[in-house]
């Protein structure tokens, strides 16, 4: 078979059917309510992109003091609930299937954005400034959790996993990367503990552990999948071990029988990736890295996923700039150029909900006139 075909055949995700290998990865755009309300505006987002073969609905809060930016999605409350339920049934009557990623953001937080002081696994703050509703600020000093915080917050995301079910979605992906709280647990330069959630790889990743069981415990092991991104310095993470400390983590997580593991910049020329991959007996969901945001780049990387053994390919930017991504890499159409100043902090349906398909494809003229002298 081609490429393109391994990519568009179909696939299996635990009691899941797919039509296809392709996922949309979670892709936090803060277009939210202030609340961390869906909005009709993300209704529209998703309800463009149900032909991905899965959406991971991006990052939501479980409670309020886990919120990193102003105007992303939350999963605490009963208007939360009901904000993303018309999301998934816009999805679902579209054809499409949803997961929803959970999200603390730990030390990347600001009073100014949530009314409290940051937590975290060590009162080491963010290196840089963070983004807050009076623009980017100097990072604050977070509070050091202790065992009873943790313990709240493992309950939380229990909770906000079955609020997730509740409001349709078929499962949640507990967010372990990118530098947010459960990373910060794993990395040991934000991780200087001394009690059993501190020092040895083993109990860096208890944390990350225990919120998965407790989630698996609240919605169902099948349900539940876990995103990591070992090596990746987001956020100033500085892992020093990585080599081990992702070994241990997947040992402590395969015995659960999760939905899938997914892998962010998942690099098959690594040690690491092919350690996880041979130690994972379940779906791997690997995200490459997409130097080329090109047809012909897009489906070579995803399409190098598969051949490293990956079960799933998870893709952001190209689906995020085309709704139709899925008919473009099958038809071998151009995709639209990604739209860097709309991503994030400006709200509105630029460089969001108005990507064209192909069947309303604007000329070029008219693509430069959306958004000035940046697209070529």
């Amino acid at each position: 078979m081609t490429q393109t075909t391994d990519l568009l055949a179909p696939a299996r995700l635990g009691r899941l059917s797919l039509p296809h290998h392709l996922v949309m990865a979670p892709l936090t755009r803060n277009r939210a309510a202030a609340d961390g309300t869906p909005t009709d505006l993300m209704v529209t987002h998703y309800t463009q992109r149900t032909t991905a073969g899965l959406i991971i609905g991006e990052a939501s809060t479980p409670n309020a003091v886990g919120q990193t930016y102003p105007n992303i999605t939350a999963i605490h409350t009963d208007r939360h609930l009901a904000g993303w339920r018309r999301v998934t049934e816009a999805v679902r009557e579209g054809g499409g299937r949803m997961f929803l990623q959970l999200q603390h953001g730990g030390r990347v937080s600001h009073p100014e954005t949530t009314g409290l002081t940051p937590v975290a696994p060590s009162p080491v703050p963010l290196p840089e400034k963070i983004f807050t509703p009076r623009g980017h600020l100097p990072a604050v000093v977070p509070r050091e959790m202790t065992v009873d915080d943790i313990r709240a917050t493992v309950a939380d995301f229990a909770a906000a996993a079955r609020r997730a079910v509740d409001a349709g979605f078929e499962g949640v992906e507990v967010h372990s990367a990118n530098g947010h709280l459960l990373h910060q647990f794993l990395a040991g330069n934000t991780n200087r503990r001394t009690d059993g959630y501190g020092g040895p790889a083993e109990r860096r990743g208890r944390f990350t552990a225990e919120v998965t069981e407790a989630v698996a415990d609240a919605i169902g092991a099948d349900r539940v999948g876990v995103r990591i991104s070992p090596g990746n310095t987001v956020n100033g993470i500085e892992e020093f071990d990585t080599d081990v400390l992702y070994p241990a983590l997947v040992a402590r997580l395969r015995a659960l029988d999760l939905a899938y593991l997914h892998l962010v910049h998942a690099d098959p020329g690594t040690a690491v990736y092919r350690r996880i991959r041979a130690d994972w007996p379940g779906v791997l969901i690997g995200n490459p890295v997409l130097p080329d945001l090109t047809t012909e780049g897009v489906t070579r990387a995803a399409a190098g996923m598969l051949a490293a053994g990956a079960d799933l390919v998870a893709l952001g930017r190209p689906f995020l700039a085309n709704p139709d991504l899925v008919t473009r890499l099958r038809l071998g159409a151009p995709l639209n150029p990604v739209r860097d100043r709309y991503l994030m902090y400006t709200g509105g349906a630029t460089g969001y909900t108005d990507y064209p398909a192909l069947d309303d494809q604007p000329s070029s003229a008219s693509m430069v006139a959306l958004d000035g002298p940046r697209v070529a």
